[in-house]
């Protein structure tokens, strides 16, 4: 699991917010660059699809953008109201350290904080509710209006990065944001790569897809050919679901209805077969590519699978055995195809 591990902090330092995704495609497309049997295309809309077959029949699927946020206006004291990319509770972000990026690619810090964020003066600070209006980004410049934040080039739209604060561990423990998606995404590349050595090519593809957390994802891009969709996406731990950050979950239904029983059965099946510590799981507020792709018409069977992952759309943390268990039932379930 070390490759995988090694291969997820490296998309953790690629920001990938929804709607700025090329760098982190165009550096897993180049990862490949080298095979000649892969087949690799990048859609239009900006996802990647590396297939060992021009006509794959299953194909495994992970998202490779993350939450984000945009400038939405530059306040009269300098500071920066933003607006979400994809959906998170804001206090799950508050005090986090941030990367400004304007539209000639120059970068700024600052920190996204409460306003007027001093206790010494503000003695409703701890009780006041967190919300878009109540919040800002403080940036590491001396600027006190708007003017002077303009001059910098900065503007509404401009794309705003959390940082990740990636840690691995000597207990096996991953901790950092955006775990949803990258540590599937970083299964799926080390898949395509043990699967480039082995002589018995199968007809299976591995989709990259750019717009999960928005809701459209994997909307599109998926060849017709394929029959089933296997989803890679994280598991959910909380009060009343049974996930583990150390095993691999089977989500049998979401908010977006049940997954295909066929394909449910066929991955418990497997993970008994295999002694994989498996979980089977409903989320309640949860969707994925696999929702996407059938809202969107697609004639496929969609299964769901992922490593548990703590404080989800938060300050994220699975270990490697949920990383390794996961990896284990998908490389199970292409063998059984």
């Amino acid at each position: 699991m070390d490759n995988v591990i090694s291969t997820l902090e490296s998309l953790l330092k690629i920001n990938s917010p929804t709607g700025f995704t090329a760098e982190v495609i165009k550096y897993i497309s180049e990862l490949f660059d080298d095979d000649t049997d892969l087949i690799k295309t990048v859609t239009n809309k900006g996802s990647l699809l590396i297939s060992f077959d021009k006509d794959p029949e299953l194909l495994l699927t992970a998202h490779i953008d993350t939450l984000g946020a945009m400038v939405k206006e530059i306040k009269s004291d300098g500071t920066l109201e933003i607006t979400q990319l994809g959906s998170y509770p804001w206090n799950s972000f508050e005090g986090e350290y941030v990367t400004v990026r304007n539209t000639a690619g120059k970068h700024f810090r600052g920190t996204f904080l409460m306003n007027n964020p001093a206790s010494h003066v503000n003695k409703n600070l701890g009780t006041e509710k967190r919300d878009q209006g109540s919040m800002s980004v403080r940036l590491d410049e001396l600027v006190s209006s708007d003017r002077e934040v303009k001059k910098l080039g900065i503007d509404t739209g401009d794309f705003v990065f959390f940082d990740n604060r990636f840690e691995y561990t000597k207990s096996g423990f991953i901790k950092s944001r955006f775990l949803d998606d990258k540590a599937c995404a970083a299964i799926l590349i080390e898949l395509i790569k043990e699967y480039s050595k082995s002589k018995k090519k199968k007809k299976i593809g591995f989709y990259f897809s750019n717009y999960e957390e928005v809701g459209h994802g994997s909307a599109m891009g998926i060849p017709l050919s394929v029959r089933d969709l296997l989803v890679l996406d994280m598991a959910v731990i909380g009060y009343g679901c049974s996930g583990k950050e150390d095993a691999v979950s089977v989500c049998v239904k979401d908010s977006s209805g049940p997954y295909d029983f066929h394909v449910s059965e066929k991955l418990k099946s497997l993970a008994v077969k295999n002694k994989i510590n498996c979980r089977t799981d409903i989320y309640p507020y949860y969707g994925s590519d696999g929702s996407a792709a059938l809202r969107a018409g697609y004639d496929v069977r969609v299964g769901l699978i992922g490593p548990g992952v703590s404080a989800s759309h938060g300050v994220e943390r699975t270990h490697r055995k949920g990383i390794a268990e996961t990896y284990k039932l998908a490389k199970a379930y292409i063998n059984n195809f």
